[in-house]
């Protein structure tokens, strides 16, 4: 009796929903047809591109390394900081060895380039990133402490480095740029991407940003590839810094790498809203309005404003 109420309380296997083999098959087929377009050639066993997953991992590591007590675990304490930190730096600088090989072996398919030295390269980039490191952080020393100032809200830097996604924002775009600059785009693009899924800040690896930089709110921030930030600048959400033209190289696609998004300089302070496009220089200590759209360079000390469409120098404001 036993054996027949188990063998009648077995379910029938459910019916086949999707038909996964054909469906493997036709994407197979689509991946061939992607591959042969565009002259991939992929080896068995090996992977063409860096991983995102890995790069996150080495990103959200390296945080913990700059700023052990406030992004590390909840298990680094004071007396075990230097431990942690060689141990995390030890096994980042290690994963991201290996994406910078495969960015390099990438870049060498792409351009069609013989993969020489690659390994030997890519040593040498991971030992220069990491050298700039304790650069890096007193760079966001400066971040964190410009918005700790910059915004009355905040009560303490902890709170500020710990909560602010301007800040968050600059740490990948520290780290980012940095590999940006050992031409490493790939892998800088990554960096950059993973703090504007997080915190809706989009700043292109390859903008230049000088100290004591201040994103307040931030959520729709775009600062684009070529922009030159000096320092003590300050802005606020929703800023878009770009371009606003793009020439074509003569065969259809757009010309790359040309200077063509503002210059912005020191103690510049942009409120939300504002647009400015174009290889353009904002003037030092000058303040742009919420919800300007400009396209013109402006003067030191200048004052942009929505209301009245028009800037005016110092001289202008004392009616000289």
């Amino acid at each position: 009796m036993k054996g027949s109420e188990t063998v009648s309380q077995v379910k029938p296997a459910a019916p086949l929903r999707w038909d996964l083999q054909s469906i493997v098959s036709e994407l197979r087929n689509v991946r061939a047809r992607w591959r042969e377009a565009h002259h991939r050639n992929v080896e068995p066993g090996s992977r063409e591109f860096p991983s995102r997953d890995a790069m996150r991992e080495v990103a959200h590591a390296l945080r913990g390394a700059l700023f052990p007590l406030r992004l590390g675990p909840a298990d680094v304490h004071p007396e075990g900081e230097d431990s942690y930190v060689g141990y995390t730096l030890d096994t980042a600088l290690n994963a991201l060895l290996e994406q910078v090989r495969l960015e390099l072996r990438y870049t060498a398919r792409h351009d069609g380039l013989a993969p020489s030295h690659v390994d030997e390269r890519a040593v040498q980039m991971v030992r220069e990133f990491a050298a700039a490191l304790p650069g890096i952080r007193e760079l966001l020393d400066t971040d964190v402490v410009a918005a700790y100032r910059g915004d009355p809200a905040a009560r303490s830097v902890d709170e500020v480095l710990l909560c602010y996604p301007g800040v968050l924002a600059m740490i990948h775009h520290r780290i980012a740029h940095k590999l940006y600059e050992l031409e490493l785009p790939l892998l800088a693009r990554i960096v950059a991407e993973q703090a504007h899924a997080e915190t809706g800040i989009d700043i292109h690896p390859g903008a230049t940003i000088g100290r004591w930089f201040f994103i307040d709110h931030g959520t729709g921030v775009v600062i684009g590839e070529t922009a030159v930030i000096g320092e003590r600048v300050r802005i606020y959400q929703a800023v878009t810094l770009g371009a606003k033209s793009f020439p074509d190289d003569g065969s259809g696609g757009l010309q790359k790498g040309l200077p063509r998004h503002p210059v912005v300089e020191d103690d510049v302070v942009i409120y939300a809203g504002a647009t400015i496009l174009g290889r353009v220089t904002v003037g030092h200590g000058s303040t742009i309005g919420g919800n300007v759209w400009l396209t013109r360079s402006v003067a030191a000390g200048s004052r942009v404003t929505q209301a009245n469409s028009q800037h005016e120098t110092p001289e202008q404001e004392r009616g000289e």
